[in-house]
């Protein structure tokens, strides 16, 4: 018995459609939408995004892993996974939950499927992030254009089964053209919009699916900062427009992987990277911005120049495998409140948990909340 089936059994929740096919849009039977707080306290928490996949979905402790399974035993399999970690999100006390990303091999690439005029037949190896590691990556040769919902199959049943407030992370347009070969727009800027415009739909059908939050991932603010701050942020607008939901964008110095904690390393003793950002994003509508703040040489006092946004202050390393305690966790929040008003406060994980083992990411989670708890004590911030 899938984990899928034992939830409809024995919890009497949704299940997945027995006449959907991959792509093939609606994916849940619903019944009525649970309803859902606004907020439930101060402090509130949630991950960044991504979480570790299962063994028995993909190879593990891997930025691109590859599947294990194919056709529908792999769409049954992302389900479960999903799932799995809905239910592992609320056991641990957060107040956010997300799909962790189990049914994208990649957060970037999982979105670039979906998208007409982009080969995946003829991947070609590209250093991304400015060259700070190399990739296989698709190519762009012609022009951009949905083949239909993207995410509505995880987002729907994600919604279905939690009647907690629900995130939903996509790829900023910055990121994406950093992470394809263009052989047709022959300009990024051109081509971030291009995405900028298919982000816009998908992000509008995820609203209407019922996701509460919509996040951007833009890992590449931090490395082509002039860019992020010339036109970036526009893109951004363009992706975000007309959403009433909250919107949010994740902007970290990358997994902990060896390559990026290496790049770590070339930074110095200051990471100032966001105060050639915040800026503008300050001046935008996106109403909440994360920055690393644990174990980071980020200086604190940035975090003042998002003046009216609400701030994701991450308080989870994601590049080691030990585990925060909730005294360390509660000291991070009490260092961003010298800068942040506490009710804009959103503790959160330094970035996604996916390399990560599945023990230690749950860890995490679990240190996440008590943190969060108990710093609503420490500094009387309660519910």
């Amino acid at each position: 018995m899938t984990l899928t089936q034992f939830w409809r059994r024995d919890i009497g929740l949704g299940a997945l459609s027995p006449e959907w096919q991959p792509g093939a849009g609606l994916a849940i039977r619903c019944g009525p939408r649970p309803t859902r707080p606004r907020r439930l306290s101060m402090f509130e928490t949630a991950i960044a995004g991504s979480l570790p996949k299962p063994s028995w979905l993909s190879e593990t402790e891997k930025l691109w892993p590859q599947w294990k399974l194919a056709g529908p035993e792999l769409q049954q399999a992302k389900a479960d996974a999903t799932l799995l970690w809905i239910k592992a999100q609320e056991d641990a006390g957060l107040d956010v939950v997300g799909d962790g990303e189990q049914s994208r091999q990649h957060f970037v690439h999982g979105f670039l499927e979906q998208v007409d005029g982009i080969d995946f037949e003829n991947k070609v190896k590209m250093g991304i992030r400015n060259n700070r590691y190399d990739a296989m990556v698709p190519q762009v040769v012609a022009a951009l254009r949905l083949k239909g919902r993207v995410h509505a199959f995880e987002a729907q049943l994600a919604r279905t089964h939690t009647k907690k407030k629900l995130k939903f992370t996509l790829p900023g347009p910055l990121t994406i053209v950093d992470t394809v070969a263009d052989r047709f727009y022959g300009d990024r800027k051109t081509m971030a919009f291009a995405f900028a415009e298919l982000l816009n739909q998908e992000a509008r059908a995820l609203q209407a699916d019922g996701v509460d939050i919509i996040q951007f991932d833009e890992p590449a603010f931090n490395v082509y900062m002039q860019d992020a701050a010339d036109w970036g942020v526009q893109a951004l607008e363009v992706a975000a427009k007309g959403l009433t939901c909250t919107t949010a964008v994740h902007i970290c110095y990358g997994y902990g992987i060896k390559a990026n904690t290496d790049w770590k390393e070339t930074l110095g003793g200051e990471w100032r990277q966001y105060a050639q950002v915040f800026p503008a994003l300050a001046a935008s509508s996106i109403q909440q911005v994360s920055l690393e703040c644990y174990h980071s040489h980020v200086p604190p006092d940035l975090m003042a120049l998002l003046k009216d946004k609400d701030v994701m202050v991450g308080v989870i390393d994601v590049a080691s495998d030990v585990i925060e305690t909730p005294e360390q966790v509660a000291d991070t929040i009490g260092i961003a409140l010298q800068h942040v008003p506490r009710n804009r406060i959103f503790p959160c994980t330094n970035c996604g948990l996916a390399p990560m083992s599945r023990e230690v990411a749950t860890r995490k989670l679990e240190a996440l909340a008590k943190g969060a708890a108990l710093a609503r004590e420490r500094y009387g911030a309660g519910a």
